[in-house]
């Protein structure tokens, strides 16, 4: 009988010693920036809110506001950092207008206040360096009078306006014939996409990193293409998301040590965006590939009947940056519905049928997005 008081008593002393240790960890926590405590229903929790005020986001490849680089920007702004984008010289005096006309409910943040982009750049991701520019690119329409657009330029531009630069966002990609399979692509075509997608993140990272500040992150965007065969996605645009996911692992490696930045990717799943619709247009009044692919994502992914937002690519974006995953890196965060995890199409007429007809698993079934219902 006294062992087992014994026992009892000494159960109680080392529980009082682990509640003494989770308070001491969340008064810790409750310390750090963004951290606080909440009460709900009279019990302690903890909440994070991501503050980014004082921090300097650039995103590269922003031109309107259907891309996954707008999804990013308003994420960005939403947790209070300072956004600065770089445009592509034959959108960016259309993009200007457009910020002076407004983009009206696209532009509306979650606190309901309406988006501020501090600075547009001009940038095109196929030059490094002003000497790389032909002077028939310089002599182009879209790019008289312009200047400064390469990566080395802006880089240079943006560390004199700001002096730093925390979060570092690729979300650009350009396949010359994006349209043609493999087996029709030029090495010209070929070698484009790999330069405009893929190298375009090593030049940025190069250029950006010596003036990151430490523990500060970039992100670029990638498809499920870089893993798997997606027939229709052409012009070795498959092989630059490819390169530009290994090269994620590598500078991940070489920028963290150098730099003490992150590197991360996220494949993201189909969305109709401006460069989404140059693949496979739609012709005569018929579903283009974008359009067919995220009706297939809606039938087939775990996340059924949804369609995905580039909201959701920003906030998962915008969680990657954040301090919350400040152990992460050389990582590729799939943000697809869950597709990536699929291995067989449940929409399939082979196997159509049994699925919907499953006993017990009605939910099964294929989905459809109203949209496209009938067609």
């Amino acid at each position: 009988l006294h062992g087992r008081k014994h026992t009892t008593a000494q159960k109680f002393a080392n529980r009082k010693i682990v509640l003494a240790s989770m308070l001491s960890t969340m008064k810790t926590i409750a310390r750090s920036p963004g951290a606080r405590l909440i009460v709900h229903n009279g019990a302690r929790a903890m909440s994070y809110k991501i503050d980014l005020k004082g921090k300097v986001c650039f995103v590269a490849g922003v031109a309107d506001a259907q891309g996954f680089g707008w999804g990013i920007v308003k994420a960005f702004a939403s947790a209070g950092a300072t956004v600065i984008v770089g445009t592509w010289p034959p959108m960016y005096k259309k993009f200007l207008d457009m910020i002076d006309k407004g983009f009206g409910e696209d532009a509306i943040l979650q606190d309901g206040s309406t988006l501020k982009i501090d600075k547009v750049y001009p940038f095109d991701g196929l030059y490094s360096t002003v000497e790389e520019v032909p002077e028939s690119v310089k002599q182009h329409k879209h790019y008289v009078g312009l200047s400064g657009y390469d990566i080395k330029s802006v880089a240079e531009q943006v560390k004199k306006d700001y002096g730093k630069v925390d979060y570092l966002i690729h979300s650009l990609a350009n396949g010359p014939e994006v349209e043609k399979p493999l087996l029709e692509v030029s090495r010209k075509g070929y070698l484009g996409a790999s330069s405009s997608s893929a190298y375009s993140l090593i030049a940025m990272v190069q250029q950006f990193g010596p003036f990151m500040t430490s523990g500060g992150s970039a992100i670029s965007i990638s498809y499920i293409a870089a893993e798997k065969c997606v027939p229709g996605y052409g012009g070795g645009m498959s092989s630059a998301k490819a390169a530009l996911e290994s090269d994620t692992r590598v500078l991940a490696w070489e920028a963290g040590r150098k730099w003490g930045i992150r590197i991360n990717c996220i494949s993201a799943g189909p969305a109709k965006t401006r460069a989404a619709n140059a693949i496979k247009k739609a012709k005569d009044g018929k579903p283009g590939f974008i359009d067919r692919t995220i009706q297939f994502y809606a039938a087939n992914s775990p996340l059924a009947g949804r369609k995905l937002k580039t909201d959701d690519v920003g906030t998962s974006a915008l969680a990657l940056c954040s301090d919350m995953n400040a152990a992460v890196t050389g990582t590729i965060l799939h943000v697809d519905l869950g597709m990536h995890t699929m291995g067989m199409a449940v929409d399939s007429v082979h196997i159509k049928d049994f699925i919907s007809d499953h006993v017990g698993h009605p939910e099964w079934a294929p989905a459809e997005l109203p949209e496209y219902a009938g067609k």
